[in-house]
């Protein structure tokens, strides 16, 4: 094992030598990993399955790493490549780098064929962002062994909605104490993976769940009432932009039907997530794909490019830092890591990363916003066992 490893460094830094003459020019990281893609399904009998292991040399971090991996592996099914833990055509890939360039290497087997493939890009500073100082200041504000789906504040209540009930919150003494709670439709069939949204309406709510749809009231006391309805969620973002998306009622996502603010209905494709931001005045929505990238769309709902690297859960503020919103997105950690929640400007359709990202104490199941400035983070932590609530608001630095 020694032997091979220091066999394929000495391999890797000869090819880098020679990396100015040898690699194919690419306009990005996404570029490059797509022009393997292309490569490697041509490599062999088509359609035969492909087995990869990738690994990090550079400087780069495990985010540049995920959206390389995210780029090849839709390069190589639209190519009609597939990919399988056995397979006959096994390949390994670097991401690694030079003073001028960074470099993925492709080592392809089949049998005793053979091939080495190299794509590069140019290296270049990062996206310009006037917004120093961005940071995310992280509260927990409630924890419980119950599934928390969403939390909203009305006034100075707290609800919080789990799979069977919503809950009226206050603190009269600084702690907050349990004072309502109005059952879900009892019977109902939840998906395995359940999502959950709350909206405030002024004194009155909206509860969305799967198939689902409440209304209630805090005000005089907590008032809940629950139909069957496949009524479209209401998607805000920050206070700037609302979509109308349908759920699939069976499932965790969205199904792709949206209405535009402006009455327009669009087939978006199915999304986890979805929010907005503003790139030089213009509104522009992100949508967390199923396949695992972000979708871009401009203010009339048309594609607009795409980001990868970035977790199922996104939701977008108002913070107006450098003269632009902020989305959040998770990113997941690492093998047997939490997942991190990171702050983002979209610049020319790149996302460009502010401050950085904040820790969280497992992985997120569930991202949505909570105010102008902050979003609502659900975490389960491994630890505990139990689910925590966070409020993470974006501060401006100076």
């Amino acid at each position: 094992m020694i032997a091979a490893v220091k066999r394929w460094h000495a391999i890797l830094s000869a090819l880098l030598f020679f990396i100015a003459s040898a690699a194919r020019a690419s306009e990005d990281l996404n570029g490059a990993a797509r022009e393997l893609a292309r490569k490697t399904a041509g490599f062999g009998n088509r359609g035969e399955p492909v087995s990869v292991a990738w690994r990090n040399l550079s400087s780069l971090g495990s985010a540049e790493l995920a959206q390389a991996r995210a780029a090849f592996e839709a390069a190589l099914q639209e190519a009609g490549g597939r990919l399988n833990s056995i397979a006959p055509v096994g390949v390994r890939i670097t991401l690694s780098e030079t003073p001028a360039q960074y470099v993925l290497v492709e080592e392809a087997q089949n049998g005793d064929d053979r091939r080495v493939w190299i794509a590069a890009w140019k290296r270049a500073g990062p996206a310009r962002v006037t917004a120093p100082g961005v940071s995310l200041d992280r509260k927990l504000v409630w924890e419980q062994e119950e599934q928390i789906l969403d939390v909203a504040f009305p006034g100075t209540a707290m609800l919080v909605l789990t799979p069977t009930q919503v809950t009226l919150y206050a603190r009269p003494n600084g702690a907050w104490e349990a004072r309502q709670s109005q059952a879900l439709p009892a019977g109902k069939a939840w998906p395995r993976d359940l999502r959950g949204h709350l909206r405030m309406t002024g004194s009155g709510f909206q509860a969305f769940l799967p198939g689902v749809v409440c209304s209630g009231s805090v005000e005089p006391s907590l008032t809940l009432a629950c139909q069957g309805s496949e009524e479209p969620w209401v998607l805000e973002s920050g206070s700037h932009a609302i979509l109308l998306a349908n759920f699939a009622a069976a499932r965790n996502y969205f199904d792709g039907r949206v209405v535009s603010q402006t009455g327009q209905p669009k087939p978006l494709g199915p999304f986890y997530s979805a929010a907005a931001v503003e790139e030089q005045g213009r509104t522009v929505w992100l949508a967390a794909m199923l396949d695992g990238h972000i979708q871009m769309f401009n203010s009339a709902l048309d594609p607009a490019g795409s980001l990868a690297g970035w977790g199922s859960d996104i939701a977008g503020t108002s913070a107006r830092c450098g003269g632009g919103a902020q989305v959040l997105a998770t990113r997941p950690g690492d093998s047997g890591d939490p997942d991190s929640i990171q702050a983002f400007a979209i610049v020319e359709r790149a996302a460009a990363p502010l401050g950085n990202p904040v820790a969280m104490t497992g992985p997120v199941s569930a991202l949505w916003p909570s105010g102008p400035t902050a979003v609502l983070a659900v975490v389960h932590d491994p630890a505990s066992g139990k689910y925590a609530a966070y409020v993470l608001t974006v501060v401006c630095g100076e």
